[in-house]
């Protein structure tokens, strides 16, 4: 096992502590290389040395992502342009490069110049978020992952991904993507009327999550159920703020929007609610999800979700479709909402249940044998 490990990443979510706190308890020497300022994490535990973190000096070229699945987002890529120098001060026995751009194409460099350092490539991706990214990539995403020792994944979507490069099945490791769901378990995973009902969303008001049009869909089935009253709370920020707040509800849809909620706040905005909402046109995981089921909430969500596609089991844990394909839609809002409450407890107990091994030292053991995988010798 490596003495000294370096992971390079762009920001460091709160939900990440956990994870980074048990990583530091297994390795001797560990160092979090971030180019994004750590506000996140000084949000939660204010400038804790005992983290490692490391801050990168870094270029940003501002770009636009145009997706096949009709959604269009603006991107800062990052460039850490001093990763070489920082590593070779380091020394790591191992470095863990998140992403598949500029900061894993240094790291590639140094494992080049450091043969005697190894390299895995943390590769938060899936078939969804990779699509629209231009004829280039492909091409240096090759030459990299030749170079890497071994390549974590999310789950079997990014692994079905890694392998067009001709990566072998033994070389590629999932790490399911965890939080400290002990904080999302407190309290009775039942709900009673009206909070079993609730529909709940949880993050960016983006294009890319595809909650205006499941709005719309939503919209459409209250608007042909006028006896039944729905809530729906959103809970997040971003872009789309005024259009979800001027949204045209019929009168028995209430929309409640809460804005951005704290980290440490958000187990009790679950508890307060029934269904989780999880309309994503592409995500690499989504954290909600997990977030959610340990709530006891089911998922009504996307098969753009890695998280969905991993997690979720149709009609037992939650409702998934296809969020480009409206009847899917229609049919998913309608056996959600037309489902009995107690039915949506045996449900969300089933999916409590169901994350109580998804935690930080789980995720951490996956990538301990990822990192013991990538050290051993097999010359």
């Amino acid at each position: 096992m490596p003495k000294r490990i370096a992971i390079l990443t762009n920001v460091i979510a709160p939900y990440r502590l956990p994870l980074l706190e048990e990583l530091h308890r297994r390795f001797e020497k560990l160092a979090v290389f971030v180019t994004s300022a750590p506000g996140l994490v000084k949000e939660e535990r204010g400038d804790d040395p005992s983290l490692g973190i490391r801050q990168q000096r870094h270029w940003t070229i501002n770009t636009r992502w145009v997706h096949p699945h009709h959604f269009t987002e603006q991107l800062a890529i990052q460039i850490p342009y001093d990763t070489f120098s920082q590593l070779r001060d380091f020394r790591p026995d191992l470095i863990v490069s998140g992403e598949l751009g500029t900061r894993t194409l240094l790291a590639t460099a140094y494992r080049r110049f450091f043969p005697s350092t190894r390299l895995v490539i943390w590769a938060t991706l899936s078939e969804a978020t990779e699509q629209g990214r231009g004829r280039l990539r492909p091409i240096l995403r090759s030459l990299m992952l030749r170079a890497a020792d071994a390549v974590m994944v999310n789950g079997e979507s990014g692994a079905r991904y890694i392998q067009r490069f001709g990566v072998a099945s033994g070389r590629i490791k999932r790490v399911h993507q965890a939080t400290n769901v002990l904080a999302f378990m407190a309290g009775d995973s039942a709900r009673s009327h009206p909070a079993r009902h609730r529909l709940l969303y949880a993050g960016r008001l983006i294009e890319l999550k595809g909650l205006h049009p499941f709005l719309k869909m939503v919209a459409e089935w209250t608007t042909s159920h006028p006896s039944r009253e729905v809530e729906f709370w959103i809970a997040g920020d971003g872009p789309l703020r005024s259009a979800v707040a001027t949204f045209a509800a019929p009168s028995n849809l209430k929309i409640r929007l809460l804005g951005h909620v704290t980290y440490d706040r958000l187990p009790e905005i679950y508890r307060q609610c029934g269904i989780l909402a999880f309309p994503s046109l592409a995500d690499e995981w989504g954290m909600v999800v997990v977030e959610a089921m340990a709530s006891g909430m089911p998922v009504l969500g996307s098969i753009h979700s890695q998280a969905v596609e991993e997690l979720i089991s149709d009609g037992e844990t939650g409702w998934t479709f296809n969020p480009n394909q409206t009847p899917q839609v229609r049919e998913a809002i309608a056996q959600a909402l037309a489902t009995p409450i107690g039915t949506l407890n045996e449900m969300g107990a089933l999916a409590r249940e169901r994350m109580r091994n998804l935690t930080p030292v789980t995720m951490a053991d996956q990538i301990e044998a990822a990192l013991d995988y990538a050290s051993a010798d097999r010359s």
